[in-house]
C-alpha cells in the first residue's frame, strides 16, 4: 500500500528561539503541523492543526518552502510533501494541548544540535533563517537535495 501524504509545517519563532514538537512515544523532535485533509484548504489546515496542537490562532503567515520527503518507517516506505509557512501566532506559547506531544523553544544552539525531522525541513530552516529566500529541498532517505 502508498503511503503518500500532504503536510502541513509551520515555523514558529519567538525570540531567536524555534518551535519544535517532540513526540513522546516515538521519541523524536518534528516541526509543529500535520497533515492536509482531503478537500481541505490549506490555509485552514494550517490554522486548525495549529489550534488543536497548540490552542494559538494565526495573526500572519506566509508560505516559505518545500519540502519532498521520502522515508521508511517501522518497515515502511512513505512519500510526504511538506508545505512549510512562516507563522506568527496571535499568542507564543509551547504548552501542548494534546497528550502525546510537547513542545519546546530550542535555541539556535540547541537546533543545530538536535535531529528534528524531516532533516531537510531542518538544514532548510537554518539557511532560511539568514537569507529569508523561498526554499525547495528534498530528502530521499538520509540525502538532502536542495533544488534552485
Amino acid at each position: 500500500m502508498e503511503n503518500f501524504e500532504i503536510c502541513i509545517r509551520a515555523i514558529i519563532q519567538n525570540r531567536g528561539k524555534i518551535l519544535v514538537c517532540f513526540h513522546k512515544e516515538k521519541g523524536y523532535y518534528f516541526f509543529p503541523g500535520g497533515h492536509l485533509n482531503f478537500r481541505e484548504k490549506i490555509t485552514k489546515a494550517l490554522e486548525r492543526e495549529l489550534k488543536e496542537e497548540l490552542g494559538i490562532k494565526i495573526q500572519k503567515f506566509s508560505l516559505v518552502g518545500l519540502v519532498d520527503n521520502i522515508y521508511e518507517e517501522e518497515g515502511k516506505e512513505h512519500h510526504e510533501i511538506n508545505l512549510v509557512f512562516h507563522v506568527i501566532p496571535a499568542r507564543i506559547t509551547s504548552q501542548s494541548r494534546e497528550n502525546h506531544i510537547s513542545f519546546f523553544f530550542f535555541d539556535k544552539k540547541r537546533f543545530e544540535k538536535e535531529k528534528v525531522l524531516p532533516i531537510a525541513l531542518q538544514r532548510a530552516i537554518l539557511k532560511w533563517q539568514k537569507n529569508k529566500k523561498f526554499f525547495w529541498v528534498s530528502q530521499i532517505k538520509e540525502k538532502t537535495i536542495f533544488h534552485k
